[in-house]
């Protein structure tokens, strides 16, 4: 009887459910419930988590930011996220083939589709960039420690060689302001930014100048797609395997580097730096939609791997128990992860004696120049490199492998004969060799112009227009009675009624609320204020920074300034 009840639990069933054959022989599905838990969990824990959500969080009021970040979880990100591995799991189909419960909104499919090609592209040229890193730190001295290297310029001044002048020849009381000296008065660039803009990239000085392709990074380009495909070679079979590393060790180096951080000089400032709550800041409208797009992007809603994934589950698997734990997982993942960078900033900018936001930074240049000039100070700084960049290579493929797997899966099951079931591996190839051939403009030398483009806009306000639709079209379309009888047939119960008003009101009424920023700014209109008449005359005098053109005197070298997604402004000259 024991052996009955607990073959009967093998396909993730609840306990009050008798034995069920439930595989998928035609499509497959996972080994056992472990390999879906870990591979959405390195579906979801990617590189953003590191770079993105430690700087959203002390820019947006510190540990004010997780109040907004958390009701935004809760009543917004894993509803969603349950809503997905349900859809999935139900159809057993990937992002195209689930729509058949309502084919005129097929569309929200081929979107999902798009969204995991654009990211597909860049997110492997960032795994390779990763990868060169990780290669190069396989030396005695790390090439971005000092300013004598040939790519450096007079410009350039190393906290090595501030520490160097200052035993040598200097003055004991020099060494608190030479790098103040150095950095703020003479404007100095560090070896860290030096090596990666003039010898990793050699930064062109134009997004329309591509100059030649980095050699280098094309190779660690196509390394990087050679081991996503021999990782998916097998479908879900392969890749379930190797998430079991992949999934599990990045986490022990966190945790590694979180031990070295903490016990550094300044550790704590940094992390203060990174909680301390501003709690004004938590009325502004910014924070909460930061709060927002920081949970669609980092849960991976709308992007179809979630839909995909879920859909090689068995019939009867407890998805509503995987999506509590895989979110939780995720954002406290984030929070993690923030311990680890702000304490190893704080102890640089303790070394640097200047402020923390001094040193902060968030997406490549965090992970390329920031910390990597940090772990130059630190013993043994080479054996901290291979670390943090080995982690940043599993972080990536642990998303790239669903991303990659997201459109073989809409492609194989949107054709559905035998034939393409059997050759899905060639498909996965062509995939792989198809991302390859369009990553290849990003390793020139404007490449990251591109990939900065990308990832500012690839995957931003088109999640929450992906996620609407997919709301509104099973609630009210397919009907929310026949969704929530679906879900009671597949898991034995029907979902909670907290998933219910959150699917049916609270998760639509949260994203339509984002669509203010799909209206138009308040300087929207005639460029000329004697233009501007009508509904377009101005109700206060106008102020340089509303940006209207008053009195063009030099038209022809106007810039026009340019806000990106994260909020910053920019000029709008061709370049990022």
């Amino acid at each position: 009887m024991v052996g009955k009840g607990a073959k009967g639990m093998l396909n993730g069933a609840v306990p009050s459910e008798a034995t069920k054959r439930d595989q998928n022989l035609k499509r497959g599905n996972w080994g056992n419930q472990i390999e879906f838990v870990l591979t959405s969990v390195g579906y979801a824990v990617g590189l953003g988590n590191v770079w993105r959500f430690p700087y959203l969080c002390y820019r947006n009021g510190g540990g004010a930011f997780m109040f907004p970040y958390f009701i935004m979880l809760i009543f917004c990100g894993i509803p969603l996220f349950f809503m997905e591995l349900s859809f999935g799991q139900f159809a057993s189909q990937g992002c195209l083939g689930v729509w058949r419960i309502s084919p005129m909104f097929k569309g929200v499919g081929y979107g999902m589709m798009v969204v995991s090609t654009y990211i597909g592209i860049y997110y492997n040229v960032v795994i390779c960039i990763a990868f060169y890193y990780f290669f190069s730190s396989m030396t005695h001295v790390l090439p971005w420690a000092y300013c004598s290297n040939p790519w450096n310029t007079p410009d350039c001044a190393g906290v090595l060689d501030a520490s160097n002048l200052t035993n040598g020849s200097r003055p004991a009381a020099l060494s608190g302001n030479l790098s103040h000296l150095l950095n703020h008065s003479l404007q100095r660039t560090s070896p860290s930014e030096e090596y990666w803009r003039l010898y990793v990239l050699k930064l062109s000085d134009d997004i329309g100048n591509f100059g030649e392709v980095r050699l280098p990074l094309l190779g660690c380009l196509g390394v990087s797609w050679v081991v996503v495909f021999l990782c998916l070679i097998r479908g879900v079979k392969s890749s379930g395997k190797v998430v079991y590393f992949t999934a599990t060790f990045p986490y022990v180096v966190l945790t590694i580097l979180f031990v070295r951080g903490v016990t550094l000089e300044g550790a704590f400032t940094g992390i203060m730096y990174y909680l301390t709550p501003q709690w004004d800041k938590i009325l502004e409208a910014k924070v909460w939609g930061d709060a927002a797009s920081q949970i669609f992007y980092s849960l991976g809603c709308a992007w179809g791997g979630l839909i995909t994934m879920a859909s090689y589950n068995k019939f009867h698997n407890n998805c509503y128990r995987d999506s509590i734990i895989i979110s939780i997982t995720n954002c406290a993942t984030s929070v993690y992860a923030g311990f680890v960078i702000f304490s190893i900033l704080g102890f640089m900018a303790n070394h640097l004696g200047v402020d923390v936001s001094r040193v902060a930074d968030h997406g490549p240049g965090l992970a390329f120049v920031a910390y990597p000039e940090a772990l130059t100070l630190l013993p043994i700084s080479p054996l901290w490199s291979l670390l943090f960049f080995f982690m940043l290579i599993l972080l990536g493929l642990g998303t790239q492998f669903c991303l990659l797997e997201t459109l073989v899966t809409a492609i194989v099951d949107e054709v559905g004969n035998e034939w393409i079931l059997q050759k899905k591996t060639y498909v996965t190839l062509g995939v792989a060799v198809a991302g390859f051939l369009l990553g290849i403009p990003l390793t020139s030398q404007a490449g990251i112009y591109w990939l900065l483009l990308m990832d500012n806009y690839a995957a931003s306000f088109s999640l929450v227009v992906i996620s609407c639709i997919m709301c509104v079209s099973i609630m009210y379309i397919y009907g929310h009675r026949n969704y929530f009888q679906d879900i009671q047939m597949m898991l034995g119960f029907p979902p909670p009624i907290f998933f219910q008003i959150c699917w049916r009101f609270v998760s639509p009424a949260i994203i339509f609320r984002l669509k203010n920023a799909t209206k138009p700014s308040r300087d929207w209109g005639p460029a000329l204020l004697e233009h501007r008449t009508g509904r377009y005359a101005p109700t206060i005098p106008p102020s340089p920074e509303d940006g209207l053109e008053v009195q063009p005197l030099h038209p022809d070298k106007a810039q026009i300034p340019m806000v990106g997604s994260n909020g910053s402004s920019r000029l709008q000259d061709s370049r990022i």
